[in-house]
């Protein structure tokens, strides 16, 4: 009778012990906690080659990489400010993949744009860093990007 409740108490010491395990595997994996994830007020943060599944918005978000980056760098005096272009590949769950080409700036004339629609929601590029500095230039930063978007419901006012 004692083997029995021994047998017993350890079985059930296992068992939890595989319960809190799970916990810990689940809120390690909860995306909310991940910083690449980060939702910033409604700023989402994604690295350079980074796929996101967002449930909220019931699309695939993958941050493709940097096409162009003539940002003008730290201690440097430009002409001109520059942009970075942030190539952001959407895809709903019955749409195609659509590669959005985001610019840091608005420039109807080379035509760079911070929002582009699709399927129904506006994604808007709110950030691209690391800022490029002087000794290295954008081709230093290859590879270690990281941009906030911005996704919202419905279409942008037009100016």
């Amino acid at each position: 009778m004692i083997y029995k409740s021994i047998i017993l108490s350890l079985g059930l010491l296992t068992l939890a012990n595989c319960n809190a395990q799970k916990g810990m595997k689940t809120s390690a994996a909860n995306p909310a906690k991940d910083s690449s994830m980060n939702k910033e007020g409604n700023i989402i943060y994604l690295n350079e080659g980074e796929n996101k599944f967002l449930k909220e918005y019931e699309m695939n978000v993958t941050f493709k990489g940097i096409s162009e980056d003539s940002r003008c760098p730290k201690g440097v005096n430009c002409i001109w400010a520059g942009v970075a272009i942030a190539q952001v590949e959407v895809m709903g769950l019955a749409t195609r993949p659509m590669v959005l080409n985001l610019a840091t700036e608005e420039n109807e004339g080379r035509k760079h744009y911070q929002s582009s629609q699709f399927n129904g929601y506006t994604v808007s590029l709110a950030e691209v860093t690391p800022y490029p500095e002087s000794q290295d230039g954008a081709k230093a930063l290859a590879g270690k990007y990281k941009i906030g978007i911005i996704i919202k419901k419905g279409n942008p006012t037009t100016k």
